[in-house]
């Protein structure tokens, strides 16, 4: 059971004492042997099944397009406005946590593929809707202007978290008029008339939900239909707050916005509006120091500290989890297979064992430039537990 914030700012410098400890005893070795927890070796050695490719030309009217049969056939989903011959060698700094020629980030305003080895190992290149011509105000996500491949696919749609969206980890492929397609050379950068292949797969087994007790010391529980069911995790710092992620406009209440090697991004917003939190892997922290007095971030570890930290870890960063969710779902005529297709988050209250749709919350356009209004801090404060369930289908 959580317990009952009465004073969320003490609160808040007692759990982060006990966090900034956990890093300290961890960090150095994390940074110098990546590995993963061992509970974890079965995620991130998975066998995959190829649920689809996704086509860009990165030439102006190049097509945007999709396969769902390995290639044999392509139906396109939407044109490159502006293409881009330029890497961003100092991208976000979750970038680091993945290989060169993976998807660094799926999102629904954005998919960031990274090119980098060990010198450039931040360096990535960006595909962004049709939105990202005239960026939004106070936009407080990664942009690159002159790293980006422009499209005309709206946000929230197709390959932006509209059913077609890949996954962390994913495999691209580059090819040219001179040369057949091959893996993204290490350290690549973009050429007007290269054609790009990501190859969205995702693990056979696929659990049913991962769990989160939203406490301090709180377990995170993965559960597979199978009835296999594990300790994954633990929360070091739980969510009481929402804050102002932009991208949460594209996606309503409950949904996935985005997720990278360091974060999973869920809304909390009705469709059209901004507010969300984020579930956040420890030693990313200490890149992101705002942290440490804010409440719309839950940070979790490993169980045991002697484990490395959870960046670029499947299934919290890699591999399992992406933007899937169309507002017109419920009107389709397939809307019971769309919405077993999606993922969906809910909670648990206080003193409650029934799980409940997210709370929607919403942050007024007011709110998006300097502080928070203050119940943005406690919006969340009574939820005990957070659920990310996975598609059926």
């Amino acid at each position: 059971m959580k317990p009952q914030i009465t004073n969320h700012k003490t609160q808040i410098a007692t759990l982060f004492l006990f966090f900034s400890l956990f890093l300290a005893s961890t960090a150095s070795a994390t940074l110098l042997v990546r590995g993963m927890p061992l509970g974890l070796t079965k995620e991130n050695h998975p066998e995959f099944i190829e649920l689809y490719r996704i086509k860009i030309e990165n030439q102006v009217g190049g097509t945007v397009e999709v396969s769902e049969d390995r290639g044999q056939s392509w139906q396109p989903v939407g044109k490159v406005l502006y293409p881009t011959h330029k890497v961003n060698k100092n991208g976000y700094q979750a970038a680091k946590w993945i290989g060169e020629g993976q998807v660094a980030a799926t999102a629904v305003n954005a998919i960031h593929i990274k090119t980098g080895g060990a010198d450039w190992e931040k360096s990535i290149f960006s595909i962004l809707p049709k939105e990202f011509l005239k960026p939004p105000k106070h936009y407080q996500s990664f942009l690159s202007p002159d790293s980006s491949i422009y499209t005309d696919i709206p946000a929230g749609k197709s390959i932006f978290g509209g059913g077609f969206a890949p996954f962390v980890g994913n495999q691209v492929m580059v090819s040219s008029a001179a040369q057949p397609v091959v893996v993204m050379p290490r350290d690549y950068e973009p050429k007007i008339g290269d054609t790009y292949y990501i190859i969205v797969e995702r693990p056979v087994d696929y659990p049913k939900e991962i769990i989160f007790e939203n406490r301090f010391g709180g377990r995170i529980y993965l559960n597979y239909y199978g009835g296999d069911q594990r300790v994954i995790g633990e929360v070091l710092f739980p969510v009481s707050g929402i804050g102002r992620f932009a991208g949460s406009k594209y996606v309503t209440a409950g949904r996935i916005r985005a997720n990278h090697p360091g974060v999973i991004d869920i809304s909390v917003s009705p469709y059209g509006s901004i507010g969300g939190f984020q579930i956040i892997p420890a030693l990313h922290t200490l890149d992101m120091r705002y942290v440490k007095s804010s409440t719309q971030w839950m940070v979790i570890g490993p169980t045991d500290v002697e484990d490395p930290s959870l960046e670029g870890i499947a299934p919290f960063f890699k591999y399992f989890i992406q933007p899937n969710y169309r507002p017109d779902d419920l009107y389709a005529k397939d809307w019971e297979a769309r919405f077993l297709d999606r993922f969906l988050v809910e909670v648990i209250y206080e003193g409650d064992s029934t799980w409940e749709p997210m709370p929607v919350f919403e942050i007024d356009e007011f709110y998006l430039s300097g502080k928070l209004p203050a119940w943005a801090d406690k919006a969340l404060d009574k939820v005990s537990h957070v659920r990310i369930f996975f598609p059926i289908n």
